[in-house]
């Protein structure tokens, strides 16, 4: 049985896996609050799964790339988890997790060798952490962090690109062409590192628990304080 942390967006997620298969999943949307409510969704999917965390083989968390705080969240859980019950962390990308459910929803739809699966985090303004994967989930474009113009992706204008995440929710009218499809409000769940997750299991791929470092790709910025007295 896996645990899977997802809180690389503003999306709060966890779900449990067992066999290949799902048998939970909690989500939240509530702004700014991973630190409050994860814990909370974890002790619900336990009990309304019939479950207990001594059950537990492993801990599953998107590293990243996406929100800095979220990701600390995240991954400061799962390693408290996995110290206490002595099993390991797996880490999976955030945008490769991503292109697993958007190649789950597209092949509802139906799609071929030619498509190119783009998932996208925002990372504010017009840029988007994202990288691309061909139809088998193999990577065509290492993850980056890119900002988005008329020219983004043109280079790709042969295939099929089918965008998704909260990074592509702001992308409708600067890639609106003909060979681009933006699945609508596509959201990171947790249910998405079902198979990497069950991957890495089974071939031994866990983090360090005491060393494993969420994967930021950008260094945090800190806005300017607004407290009185302080600079």
């Amino acid at each position: 049985m896996i645990l899977s942390i997802e809180t690389a967006t503003r999306i709060c997620s966890v779900a449990l896996f067992s066999d290949n298969k799902i048998i939970g999943c909690l989500e939240s949307e509530d702004e700014n609050a991973h630190s409050r409510i994860l814990h909370i969704l974890i002790d619900r999917l336990f009990k309304e799964s019939g479950t207990s965390m001594s059950q537990l083989d492993a801990v599953a968390v998107s590293k990243g790339p996406g929100s800095y705080t979220g990701l600390r969240i995240g991954v400061s859980t799962a390693k408290g988890l996995c110290y206490g019950r002595d099993i390991p962390v797996i880490a999976v990308n955030s945008l490769e997790a991503l292109a697993y459910g958007m190649r789950a929803v597209s092949f509802e739809k139906g799609t071929d060798s030619n498509t190119l699966f783009i998932p996208m985090i925002d990372a504010r303004r017009m840029e988007v952490f994202t990288a691309i994967y061909n139809s088998n989930l193999e990577t065509i474009r290492e993850t980056s962090a890119e900002i988005i113009t008329t020219d983004s992706l043109t280079d790709y204008s042969t295939y099929h690109l089918v965008l998704g995440g909260d990074g592509a929710d702001k992308c409708h009218e600067i890639l609106n062409r003909d060979n681009i499809t933006i699945l609508p409000h596509f959201n990171a769940s947790a249910a998405n590192l079902l198979i990497p997750a069950q991957r890495a299991m089974e071939s031994r791929q866990f983090e360090n628990t005491a060393y494993f470092e969420p994967f930021y790709l950008k260094d945090f910025i800190a806005g300017k304080s607004h407290v009185k007295g302080l600079k």
